[in-house]
């Protein structure tokens, strides 16, 4: 409160009132002349400007916002401005059949999306009753490529987070070793990303001719190429420097605020859906939950390096586990689409299944029209099914009114609750540590606004 002289009104007091808002801090003022309280308010403080880093921010593809407080290098207050890539997707999966959903959920976390689709399946599939007919092969199947999935995605968390403290080889490496794994995918699903390969009930298609020898090539070449980050960065002095002790974050933070995967893991918590609630017969695989106790940046690339030698035990275990039969429920009226083939021109219903129910089954052409165009029927009631991500818990609540689309589906996302930790992170540290900060998060932004 301050006094000014102000015409007419010799000794009227000059009131300015300040309060903080989620807008940032707001004055409120009665009487006095403005200029001249602007003045003093710029005088308080004038080492104190706020800052926006992005959305144009690198690590995170053109879509979040920070805003920064800072007092000269120093970031003082720190917050996340989001829904710069909001789809919709969960509100548009209430317009869909339940498999179509597979569709709109491999599309958040575009780096994660078998995850996904695992996630949303197993949901669909408590709610059908049918988790135990889910034939072992198309268990088998999900956990290889969610695997590789781990791995990939890992891979691009290390190399974008590399190219922004400098070390484009790290980058040029991590792209180079993921682009091994999409051709995997590619070869398995027909795309390289936004799969839909995972449906309730199994999968899409069983593996093509190949793919299990490209699978082996590839655990031989990335074993091989694994050690090379470790000697890139993992004892690199600069590297070092610039990680350790950067976007700290302990135990007890992460708890608080509902951080998982790596973050978690950095702080010393073995905490791994895989082990401690397993799904898709985790739970018969051998496999180890690295961590570490260093709480920061450093701590999380580490923990990540470790994951993918680990995922490469467990793809090995799952090739030496592929058993022949089916991949999806032996059920008719959930087992969608039917028979798919790989043709030239993409995935798409098998020839010779079309000419079977075209020429000599009316019945089987009439089931296939409305099972396709309507949608099978879920039983009404809530499920909710949790994976480990790559980047954390993974975990999905759907809900049935008993119709043949979702009442309600709803993610929660690592990518969003781990975002959380951003400013707990930042604040007391520099700008340019920021950047480390986020990387080490490595959040997703489709996965975060969905």
């Amino acid at each position: 409160m301050s006094t000014h002289s102000t015409p007419g009104t010799p000794h009227a007091p000059t009131q300015a009132e300040e309060r903080e808002t989620t807008e940032g801090r707001v004055f409120t003022v009665t009487g006095g002349d403005w200029d001249e309280l602007a003045e003093t308010v710029a005088k308080a403080d004038d080492e104190r400007i706020i800052v926006n880093m992005g959305p144009q921010h690198p690590s995170t593809h053109g879509v979040l916002r920070l805003i920064l407080e800072i007092d000269g290098e120093t970031v003082t207050e720190a917050r996340s401005g989001i829904g710069y890539l909001h789809t919709g997707i969960e509100k548009n999966m209430e317009f869909r059949t339940w498999t179509q959903g597979s569709t709109f959920v491999t599309r958040m976390d575009y780096l994660t999306p078998l995850f996904n689709e695992t996630a949303y399946c197993l949901a669909v599939e408590k709610l059908l009753g049918i988790t135990d007919q889910v034939p072992d092969r198309a268990s088998v199947i999900r956990v290889l490529l969610m695997e590789l999935n781990r791995i990939a995605s890992h891979l691009v968390c290390i190399a974008t987070g590399g190219m922004e403290l400098g070390a484009t080889t790290i980058m040029i490496y991590g792209f180079r070793d993921r682009e091994m794994i999409l051709d995997i995918f590619e070869l398995v699903t027909g795309l390289r990303m936004n799969h839909a390969y995972v449906r309730p009930g199994g999968l899409a298609q069983d593996l093509p001719p190949g793919a299990v020898d490209q699978v082996r090539e590839f655990v031989k070449k990335f074993r091989k190429n694994l050690p090379e980050y470790d000697k890139l960065a993992t004892g690199n002095p600069i590297f070092k420097g610039r990680m350790q002790d950067v976007g700290y974050l302990d135990l007890a933070g992460c708890m608080s605020l509902g951080a998982t995967g790596p973050i978690l893991r950095a702080a010393g918590l073995p905490h791994d859906l895989r082990k401690s609630d397993p799904y898709c017969g985790y739970e018969n695989y051998e496999f180890e939950v690295p961590t570490t106790d260093t709480c920061d940046s450093y701590g999380r690339f580490v923990v990540r390096l470790h994951e993918m030698a680990q995922s490469l035990r467990i793809v090995e275990q799952c090739l030496d586990r592929l058993e022949p039969g089916p991949v999806m429920v032996e059920d008719k009226k959930i087992a969608w689409p039917a028979q798919l083939a790989l043709g030239p021109d993409g995935m798409g219903n098998s020839l010779d299944h079309i000419k079977k129910i075209m020429g000599t089954s009316m019945e089987a052409l009439i089931h296939h029209f409305k099972l396709v165009t309507e949608g099978f029927r879920v039983p009404p009631g809530q499920a909710y099914a949790a994976v480990e991500s790559a980047k954390g818990e993974l975990g999905v609540h759907v809900v049935s009114d008993g119709g043949t689309r979702p009442y309600r589906v709803h993610f929660r996302d690592p990518s969003f609750s781990n975002l959380q930790s951003m400013a707990a992170m930042c604040e007391g540290g520099q700008v340019a540590d920021v950047i480390v900060a986020v990387a080490s998060i490595d959040p997703v932004m489709g996965g975060v606004d969905r």
